[in-house]
């Protein structure tokens, strides 16, 4: 399971079952400055029973220097009451420029999903990141035993 924690939204991915593919699940709302946070986590600990993950990647926002920011500690905190509610392995990966990847998925398919979905989609782009970096490189069968 990806998520991608924001101030009023948290997009939701998960994978298959052979952690190969990513695919965006839903937005949650935290509502305007979190007022929603408790339904939100109420939602996440949900899906988590549901989909059962064994490890929730959890995008890091990070400035283009790659420093932590402001964001980066709002996130944390909100984390650490996902992590009372909920049992899998956290992972943090991170997210800079996951948003404008989503959008430009988004762009590129006819008809896409509007604005509001950009969440999910950006929470699908950091969860195949994590899955295409934790997946070995396959044997060359060209190369000599």
């Amino acid at each position: 399971m990806g998520l991608d924690i924001g101030d009023r939204r948290i997009g939701v991915a998960v994978s298959d079952s052979a952690k190969l593919i990513a695919r965006p699940l839903e937005v949650v709302d935290r509502g305007r400055d979190g007022n929603h946070d408790q339904t939100a986590l109420d939602r996440l600990a949900a899906l988590a029973a549901e989909f059962a993950p064994d490890e929730i990647i959890v995008g890091e926002p990070k400035r283009t220097d790659g420093k932590a920011s402001a964001q980066t500690a709002r996130m944390t905190v909100f984390l650490e009451h996902i992590r009372e509610r909920v049992s899998a392995r956290f992972i943090l990966t991170d997210e800079r420029y996951s948003t404008q990847e989503a959008r430009a998925i988004m762009a590129a398919r006819r008809g896409g999903a509007g604005r509001e979905h950009d969440d999910a989609v950006a929470a699908a782009v950091i969860l195949q990141r994590h899955l295409d970096l934790a997946r070995p490189e396959p044997e060359d069968p060209c190369d000599p035993v």
